[in-house]
């Protein structure tokens, strides 16, 4: 069994600002605790101190039973690198040093074969072996075999660029849950998965005995698996003992308390201060008052000197102003539509103003079926064509905007729309990028921080038709109320590929791209298509 515990933790930014101060908590035994917070108020940062990647101002981490970390970004381990490189990184250390001193005495091996080379060798198999690199091999066949259908030696070479990210995120999660490491960070595990994939996630967070700390922006997964939440707000951290069930109205009463608390603090600083005032005033023509004077003194200073409670953490601003425009009647027509190699031809007809999720497993061509509606060059046969007036826009997935690389969102703001600065900042601000946050460059923004202004770019453009591509994947739990609010009084059609169930519940048409390459609709969500399909 393992444990962490945070004492004392400050965190600077290499531009000086502040970003965590003092903050401490434990996560004891076999707890499974969720990470949440506003985009960039530091999360992935201290997954990153726990993990030992950056060093702190001041105060320290301890943690026990071993510490297997998957990191946000997962797949690139080094360019060029293969799905052995992939599970290597998530090994103990003891493993991943004896495997790089085994891969230089191979290659020193290949260069010379002189006696003093041989012995090295041999001595590098030896210290690989006994560190258990040999025995974790047996344990990466079973967890190839379970994420990918593959034995271990079929696939250990493999580039991992041609594994989808769903399969990346599932064998480094198999590998750390089947694996020795008793404390887990898991840093936004259930990006890319399918919904079976978070179902099976789940399950396995609730059984194993490990302790476990993991950032996540799924709302359905932290109801369903976290025991503890821990909210990182302001530069400081809190922590609901409940489960996500209860976490909101939790958070409402906290801030209450901390409101009430701090007004009470302000109402006797006012008296202390207008007691000192009027005994000050006495003491000038009674000597007698001097001594209650001192004594006022010495109470107002100790009660200021301990300062105010902690002041509640201002709830997340953010509105998002989609706003739309009346279009045709048919907003999406599909005539005998097929995607090359991905599913069977089919029709299609989505009505003005409708919301339909595009549902089904990863790789069944739901993200290219967006990219053809938003006009880009996907091979097919059949047609696919936008109705009178239809302006789509489209939100990608992993948010790969080179155009966007080295901005700053108010110069892009400015220039992609012809906005004046004060007028960009305004924008910025209803979504929370202004600041200092608005000169950063785009490719230095989290990931939430980065849908936002994906987000605010639909909203200034114009479209009547969103094309949304797994748009709350990395929103944080505010934003993705907005976004849902937003497109709640959007005036216009949505068309959005979801894993997330809890968002999936706001649309009136399902779409289905089946497991056996059909597309179909659907009255409810369908998550794992493969039973329906079995069904059938």
């Amino acid at each position: 069994m393992g444990h962490v515990e945070v004492a004392h933790l400050t965190y600077v930014l290499p531009d000086g600002r502040p970003l965590l101060d003092d903050v401490s908590f434990r996560i004891g035994e076999g707890v499974k605790a969720a990470l949440v917070g506003p985009n960039g108020a530091g999360k992935t940062t201290l997954m990153r101190l726990i993990a030992g990647d950056l060093r702190p101002v001041e105060g320290g981490v301890v943690s026990s039973g071993g510490l297997g970390v998957m990191r946000q970004f997962i797949g690139s381990v080094r360019d060029g690198s293969n799905v052995h490189d992939l599970l290597l990184s998530v090994a103990p250390p003891a493993v991943r040093q004896a495997a790089e001193r085994l891969e230089q005495a191979e290659l020193v091996m290949m260069e010379r074969d002189d006696e003093k080379t041989q012995l090295r060798y041999a001595q590098a198999i030896s210290d690989y072996t006994d560190a258990g690199g040999y025995e974790i091999e047996v344990l990466w066949d079973t967890c190839t075999v379970a994420a990918l259908g593959v034995p271990y030696d079929r696939v250990k070479y493999r580039d991992v660029a041609t594994l989808s990210g769903g399969e990346q995120k599932r064998l480094v999660l198999e590998a750390l849950l089947r694996g020795p490491d008793q404390t887990l960070l898991l840093d936004e595990p259930d990006n890319y998965l399918d919904v079976p994939g978070k179902e099976w996630l789940e399950q396995q967070l609730r059984e194993t005995s490990k302790t476990v700390l993991l950032v996540s922006h799924d709302r359905q997964l932290l109801a369903n698996a976290a025991d503890r939440i821990v909210t990182v707000e302001s530069g400081n951290i809190w922590i609901h003992g409940g489960g996500f069930g209860a976490y909101a109205e939790a958070r409402r009463a906290r801030n209450a308390r901390l409101d009430e608390l701090r007004r009470r603090w302000d109402e006797e600083h006012a008296k202390l201060k207008a007691l000192v005032n009027m005994l000050k005033n006495k003491a000038r023509y009674n000597d007698g008052m001097a001594a209650a004077y001192h004594a006022a003194q010495t109470r107002l200073r100790k009660f200021e000197e301990a300062g105010p409670p902690e002041t509640p953490p201002a709830d997340q601003n953010i509105s998002m102003r989609l706003r739309g425009g009346r279009t045709g009647k048919r907003a999406v027509i599909c005539e005998g539509l097929e995607l090359t190699g991905l599913m069977k031809p089919f029709d299609l007809e989505v009505w003005y103003g409708e919301r339909v999720a595009v549902l089904g497993s990863n790789g069944s061509g739901k993200s290219h079926f967006l990219r053809l509606l938003a006009g880009e060059q996907v091979r097919h046969s059949g047609a696919a064509r936008l109705g009178a007036r239809v302006v789509p826009g489209h939100f990608a997935q992993t948010h790969a905007r080179p155009d966007l690389m080295g901005r700053t969102p108010v110069e892009i703001v400015m220039s992609e729309h012809a906005r004046l600065k004060n007028e960009a900042m305004k924008a910025l601000a209803r979504y929370e990028l202004a600041g200092l946050i608005a000169d950063q460059r785009f490719d230095t923004l989290s990931g939430g921080q980065q849908a936002r202004l994906q987000i605010l770019l639909l909203e200034l453009s114009g479209s009547t038709l969103l094309l949304l591509d797994e748009p709350t994947d990395n929103l944080d739990l505010a934003s993705a109320e907005a976004l849902q609010e937003g497109l709640d009084a959007f005036d216009g059609t949505v068309v959005a590929v979801t894993h997330d169930r809890w968002f999936a519940a706001d649309f009136d048409r399902y779409l289905v791209f089946g497991a056996d390459g059909a597309v179909y609709e659907a009255p409810e969500p369908v998550w794992d298509e493969k039973r329906v399909v079995r069904a059938r």
